[in-house]
């Protein structure tokens, strides 16, 4: 009897042992090798890591992901899947989420903490037989409120650095990592990578800027269409193309994806799928309104920047038609807008004069509608006091820190009027309202206008202001030299050409100048010298120049 219950005894200590066994062994079909490559190809890192959804989301350290282009994974069963997106991480605990495109094994984490002196146990990483091996916990602390941080006693080795640590229960802990600096083994609660969600701003995070593997996108359509705002100017065409395509397979009833995908392939040219993609647009989303306005919007703009671009199917005829639709589902202003901005492209401006001065009577009313008001009036030859006083509007309809347009827009019509005291109170006033960051054009063209007003030291700092921002631009420096020679500043106006045709070497008006200024300065050798120049450039104007001061 003593014998029996003995054998029983040993027999419910086994049947244990194997069934705590058999709940560790299942981790190791979650667990992964991890390869990491640089943008040439070439391998960077490798590491280990587990799966924790059923849909490839997967949890691995951080440090192999820096400066990498692309990432793949091994599965348990041997199955190579690349990395798609990364939902976040993070340097200081080492930690990071990502998500490949298959479905996965996961495994659970564990929710409580073990205790000092409990075992863990090691799962490696293995495409055979489950490989495991005993740890025990030296320390467990508890951050961030609800989760867990161990360091472990047992032999292991650096290639499992990444491979998760579990309970007897085979719950993850988190995955094993290794100090350099103290030699220790520990682990970060694997729940933290739960807390890993992206926003429309991580796009500039720096810690996601160390990888050029694209983020998920968010789960909310604002902060999603914001990343996609956001990454259109920051990254490569096919990067963005995946984002555009994961924006719309998240949201397939919003406009802005098919937008957006229609808008790369016009960028690309391709006016066909660009009209493909707006058809399943109309079929798809719930605003039926906004797809027809989008889609009027794309053909007006293809019409006016590509003209060359061959497609009958898009004219502006259509547009038309396609903002008529829009407006008939839902009477927007901003729809009657694009009608208005259509009706003047096809050039019965006195039809869009009448159709913006409408719109000045509703919401909508800014100084947009009277800007475009005043070159209705424009293209139909009206008096100038009309368009100015259209320009004057188009200055006072916003707030005057949103005025800058128009307030150049009525200074340039002023200078074209050849009113330059009014003029340059415009452009000075919108110098200030750009706080001295006007481009580079603007400050050639307030120049001319300070020359009519004979203002020339302040057309000069305007020249040189307009060369600093654009060194290529030979003009700048001809206007800037002949000015300086009709103030007898004959050595600045020599310097000034010979800066000029360092970059434009060809430019026969800087030899003419550098010509005229020399012989100004009883050079007159070296003048005649660089009249010739521009003669043998084929500048009529140095003939005559030659003869007067042979």
């Amino acid at each position: 009897m003593k014998s029996f219950c003995l054998s029983l005894l040993f027999t419910c200590f086994a049947l244990g042992a194997l069934a705590q066994s058999a709940n560790v062994q299942k981790v190791s079909k979650s667990v992964f090798s991890l390869t990491t490559f640089k943008k040439d190809g070439s391998l960077l890192a490798s590491g280990r890591g587990v799966f924790v959804g059923t849909n490839g989301e997967a949890v691995s350290t951080w440090a192999p992901f820096i400066g990498a282009d692309s990432a793949i994974v091994i599965d348990a069963n041997g199955n190579k899947h690349t990395v798609d997106v990364i939902y976040g991480a993070s340097e200081v605990y080492d930690l990071c989420k990502f998500k490949v495109n298959a479905i996965t094994t996961p495994s659970p984490a564990a929710k409580t903490q073990n205790a000092v002196g409990a075992r863990a146990w090691l799962v490696q990483y293995s495409t055979g037989r489950a490989q495991t091996s005993s740890l025990k916990v030296t320390k467990a602390e508890t951050f961030m409120t609800n989760f867990q941080f161990y360091q472990y006693d047992g032999q292991t080795d650096n290639i499992h650095v990444g491979c998760p640590v579990t309970n007897d229960k085979g719950e993850v802990m988190g995955l094993l990592q290794h100090s350099k600096v103290t030699g220790e083994f520990s682990s970060v609660d694997v729940r933290f990578a739960e807390t890993f969600k992206t926003s429309g701003l991580s796009v500039n995070e720096p810690i996601l800027k160390q990888t050029t593997i694209r983020m998920a996108l968010p789960d909310k359509q604002d902060q999603a269409l914001l990343m996609l705002m956001l990454e259109a100017g920051q990254t490569s065409a096919s990067r963005y193309q995946r984002y555009v395509e994961d924006f719309i397979q998240k949201f397939p009833k919003a406009v802005e994806g098919y937008v957006s995908l229609a808008e790369f392939y016009l960028g690309k040219n391709d006016v066909a799928k660009a009209n493909a993609t707006m058809q399943t647009a109309l079929s798809m989303v719930e605003k039926k309104d906004e797809a027809h306005y989008n889609l009027a919007k794309l053909i007006y703009q293809k019409e006016v920047k590509l003209p060359n671009v061959s497609y009958p199917q898009w004219n502006v005829d259509l547009a038309l038609v396609e903002a008529n639709k829009a407006y008939s589902i839902n009477p927007l202003p901003l729809y009657k807008h694009l009608e208005a901005q259509i009706i003047y492209f096809k050039g019965d401006y006195a039809k869009a004069y009448d159709q913006f001065m409408t719109l000045t009577k509703t919401n909508l009313r800014n100084g947009e509608l009277f800007y475009e008001a005043a070159q209705c009036k424009q293209q139909l030859k009206a008096p100038f006091d009309e368009i100015l006083t259209l320009l004057d509007s188009a200055v006072t309809a916003q707030d005057a820190r949103l005025s800058a347009p128009y307030v150049l827009a009525r200074g340039t019509a002023l200078h074209g009027a050849k009113q330059y005291r009014k003029a340059i109170v415009d452009y000075n006033r919108y110098d200030s309202l750009l706080q001295g960051r006007a481009s580079h054009d603007f400050y050639y063209t307030r120049a001319l206008c300070e020359v009519e007003l004979r203002q020339f030291q302040q057309a000069l700092n305007d020249y040189a202001h307009a060369i600093v921002l654009n060194r290529t631009e030979p003009t700048y420096y001809a206007e800037m030299a002949q000015l300086q020679l009709r103030v007898n500043q004959k050595e600045d106006a020599v310097l000034t050409a010979d800066l000029g045709l360092r970059v434009a070497p060809n430019y026969s008006d800087l030899y003419l100048i550098k010509g005229l200024a020399l012989i100004n300065d009883n050079k007159k050798a070296d003048g005649m010298a660089a009249l010739n120049k521009a003669k043998e450039l084929g500048d009529a104007r140095a003939d005559e120049l030659i003869k007067k001061y042979k």
